[in-house]
């Protein structure tokens, strides 16, 4: 390897390579949170709070998340709603077309491998948030998943129902609502 990769991703792009869409959609809410535009709803659920400050700078995942709280949400309704499935499907393509990850089967390139270790190397897990800046803090949920949540947003992260069982607003809605069964979904590890 030539000095390591050069290649320069957003967090929720970090996280889909590290962990998936759960994590990738973990990253655009807590953007949102940071930016005072989500707070935790009901026990496990999140829903809007206004405007993104400086939203025209949101990537695009963000914004469909934003849109996709039109209704408080747990993480795995979230998942399900489909601006947010289709957010999450063009960022997948963008990182087939860099090279970082595989279409069929799915699955990280040697790239993005060398790529999420040298991020790692630059910026292990933080203690804690004191003197992170907020691209440091989204960097480290995206590298780190649940344990740099716990550490560094444990508040949110517990009542939003990022970590943990993630929350069920649709529990007792009829089913025109969209209360069907809906898959489990995990956070894969590297």
């Amino acid at each position: 390897m030539s000095g390591g990769p050069t290649i320069r991703l957003q967090p929720h792009e970090v996280a889909l390579l590290r962990g998936g869409d759960r994590a990738a959609v973990t990253v655009a809410v807590l953007t949102l949170h940071l930016r005072g535009a989500v707070r935790a709803g009901q026990p496990g659920t999140m829903r809007t709070y206004g405007p993104a400050a400086d939203a025209g700078s949101l990537p695009h995942l963000a914004k469909a998340v934003h849109s996709a709280l039109y209704r408080p949400a747990g993480i795995r309704q979230l998942l399900e709603r489909r601006v947010v499935r289709d957010a999450l499907a063009e960022l997948r393509s963008d990182l087939v077309t860099a090279g970082l990850r595989r279409g069929f089967p799915p699955y990280r390139t040697r790239t993005a491998r060398a790529l999420l270790k040298s991020l790692r190397a630059q910026l292990p897990l933080p203690a804690g948030r004191e003197g992170l800046s907020a691209e440091e803090l989204l960097l480290a949920v995206a590298l780190y998943g649940d344990r740099a949540l716990s550490s560094l947003v444990p508040r949110f992260a517990g009542a939003a129902g990022l970590v943990g069982r993630g929350g069920d607003t649709e529990r007792g809605l009829p089913q025109s609502w969209g209360g069907g069964s809906g898959g489990g979904f995990t956070c894969g590890v590297v």
